[in-house]
């Protein structure tokens, strides 16, 4: 039996570890991705996203293994995104730890933080491409909304769970 996940909140010093987990993350998708340069030059700076929302890190035996971005309703965020709505951001787990429920967890607390904000639902948008996170995100109810524009030729989605059901 693996040990728990053990969701936290983000604090300045994990910044190295959680850009590059969100790098080791993505990296089997550089092939995707018509400019993977620019791509893993955002996503090398995960970490940045703590100005903007919050940021939980999921830690096995005293070491981070996966990060994610809440987005508050109400903050600024993408325009396929209502201004109302949080949205979870950059969902990454270290390709080793996948499928020991880092990403469910990490997901789960999110919903915990949307339903603190007494918002409705949540949002967020992932692409076909990822084949963990999407079937994960389907499982816990999240449904497609509409099309989001593509990331460097790469198809995205918005997707809405309903929380007061």
């Amino acid at each position: 039996m693996s040990p728990p996940v053990m969701p936290r909140d983000y604090r300045d010093a994990d910044a190295v570890h959680v850009n590059a987990v969100a790098l080791a993350a993505f990296e089997q998708f550089s092939s995707q991705y018509s400019d993977w340069a620019a791509m893993s030059s955002t996503i090398r700076r995960m970490s940045t996203l703590a100005d903007s929302g919050e940021i939980v890190v999921a830690e096995l035996e005293d070491r981070i293994v996966g990060a994610v971005a809440y987005i508050p309703p109400g903050r600024s965020k993408a325009a396929y995104f209502q201004s109302a709505w949080p949205i979870i951001r950059m969902l990454v787990v270290e390709p080793i730890c996948r499928d020991k429920g880092v990403g469910r967890a990490l997901t789960e607390e999110c919903l915990r933080r949307a339903k603190r904000d007494g918002s409705p639902v949540i949002a967020l948008h992932t692409s076909p491409i990822m084949t963990v996170a999407l079937p994960m995100y389907i499982k816990m109810a999240f449904k497609r909304q509409h099309n989001a524009h593509p990331i460097y030729d790469v198809p995205y989605a918005v997707y809405l769970k309903r929380l007061d059901a």
